[in-house]
């Protein structure tokens, strides 16, 4: 059974709660301002671009709970959160599953990438119109957020990209769940980087193959 220490950790580390989490989605969505379409489009084109990235996290779960650690980003589909000790964490999407590690309760749980918000921002082709209904933008002194859910309306569950405006630069983002619950990630230092080893987006695991097997 996956435990609530990992739910946190899969929900920080680039919104991964599941999206069978989420309870169903209901009332109609209004449609963008010109400038709201604008500050869409242009987080798009930067996420588009955002080909491979180093920084640094800061996870802030429901109850203030905080930790920290290290972001690789590779798209796409490639991300992996190391979470830095007493934390046993580590969480790695290998570019079609997410896999959370704990080394010091010794779990290992695993879920499809397509089926985690996480997928917004690693997909190959970055799109706020296809599957993805933009709920909210909202403007900030120095910058932008974009709220953003299930198209489907299959979840309630919503995922807040934050954007600093001079230089545009992704800088955080929160998950909220259906009980309202919001775990926070605020990044510092994320920039672009070439050539990451592809041996970090990789995470087997490690248990003997007769014990916990069988859960994707």
């Amino acid at each position: 059974m996956t435990t609530r220490r990992s739910l946190l950790a899969l929900a920080a580390a680039g919104a991964t709660i599941p999206l069978n989490a989420f309870a169903a989605a209901s009332g109609p969505t209004p449609a963008l301002s010109a400038g709201d379409q604008a500050l869409v489009d242009r987080a798009v084109a930067y996420l588009q671009a955002l080909n491979e990235a180093r920084g640094r996290f800061i996870q802030t779960d429901a109850r203030g709970a905080t930790s920290q650690g290290e972001l690789f980003l590779k798209r796409p589909g490639k991300a992996r959160f190391a979470y830095d000790p007493p934390s046993g964490l580590l969480v790695v999407c290998d570019g079609g599953t997410v896999a959370v590690a704990d080394s010091r309760l010794k779990t290992f749980d695993a879920y499809p990438l397509m089926a985690t918000p996480l997928s917004l921002f690693l997909a190959k082709t970055i799109r706020f119109d296809k599957g993805v209904q933009v709920v909210r933008v909202a403007r900030a002194a120095d910058g932008f957020s974009i709220t953003a859910r299930d198209g489907r309306r299959q979840t309630a569950g919503q995922i807040t990209l934050s954007f600093s405006d001079t230089p545009l630069a992704l800088i955080g983002w929160s998950v909220t769940d259906a009980q309202g619950r919001a775990t926070r990630i605020q990044l510092s230092g994320l920039a672009a980087v070439s050539g990451l080893d592809s041996g970090l987006f990789v995470l087997k695991d490690p248990r003997p193959k007769n014990v916990g097997r069988g859960k994707v």
